[in-house]
C-alpha cells in the first residue's frame, strides 16, 4: 500500500556546469511517478533543444505578458534570461497525481519556498571551482564572457547551499544520481505524505479490532 498523493514538489538547483541536467535525466528515468517541469526561458535553443522539451522559449515580450498575468508558479532574470515555471505545469501534474521535478536558480527556488514550504529542496555542488570551470568550457557552447560571469554568479549562488534541505557534491555522476533518487523517495515516506495510507491502515485496526474485544 503506497500513497497516490500528487504534486509533490522536487527543487533541484546549482550552479550552471554543475551538472544538473546528466543528474535529473537519471533521476526521472529511475523514478515513477515524477515528472520533470519544463521552464519558459527567453534565452535562445543550444545545438540539440527543441521547444517544449528543455524548456518553452518564448520572447521577452511574451514573457513579461505572462508575469503580468499571474501565470508563473516562479520567475526570476539568470544570466542576463528570464526563466519562470507556470503554474499550468503545477496544476497539471496534480490533476495527474505525479510529482513534478523543478530545476531552477537560487531566486526561484526561494519564491517556491516561500509558497510551498513543504517542497523538497536539494542543493548540488561541483566537486571544486577547477572543475567547474573544467566543464563550462567543454561544452563550448559559451562565449568567454558568458563563461566568466557564469563563474562570478556560481559563488555567489554556491554560498546559499544552506538554505536548502539537502546538498549533494556531483564528483561521481552514478552515484549523485543514486542519492538523489534516495532523498526523493525518503520524501514521499514524510507523514505529511502517508497519513491518508496510514489512516486507512488504523481504519482496519479499530475496525477489526473490535471483533477481538468482543
Amino acid at each position: 500500500m503506497s500513497s497516490d498523493a500528487g504534486a509533490g514538489l522536487v527543487v533541484v538547483s546549482g550552479a550552471s556546469g554543475a551538472g544538473k541536467s546528466s543528474l535529473l535525466q537519471r533521476l526521472l528515468a529511475a523514478t515513477p511517478r515524477l515528472r520533470f517541469s519544463v521552464s519558459h526561458a527567453t534565452r535562445a535553443a543550444r545545438p540539440g533543444e527543441q521547444d517544449g522539451v528543455q524548456y518553452h522559449f518564448v520572447d521577452r515580450a511574451r514573457f513579461e505578458q505572462l508575469v503580468r498575468e499571474q501565470a508563473f508558479l516562479e520567475w526570476a532574470e539568470v544570466h542576463g534570461d528570464l526563466k519562470g515555471t507556470s503554474l499550468a505545469e503545477l496544476e497539471r501534474a496534480q490533476a495527474e497525481g505525479l510529482d513534478l521535478l523543478l530545476d531552477l536558480d537560487v531566486q526561484g527556488a526561494e519564491q517556491v519556498r516561500r509558497r510551498y514550504p513543504q517542497a523538497v529542496t536539494i542543493f548540488v555542488l561541483p566537486p571544486s571551482f577547477a572543475e567547474l570551470e573544467r566543464r563550462l568550457r567543454g561544452r563550448g557552447q559559451d562565449r568567454e564572457e558568458v563563461i566568466r560571469r557564469r563563474l562570478r554568479n556560481a559563488r555567489d549562488e554556491m554560498r546559499r547551499f544552506a538554505e536548502y534541505d539537502f546538498v549533494v557534491v556531483n564528483d561521481d555522476l552514478e552515484r549523485c544520481a543514486g542519492d538523489l533518487v534516495a532523498l526523493v523517495r525518503a520524501a514521499r515516506l514524510r507523514r505529511s505524505r502517508m497519513e491518508p495510507v496510514a489512516r486507512q491502515v488504523l481504519a482496519t485496526f479499530e475496525t477489526q479490532g473490535e471483533e477481538i474485544q468482543s
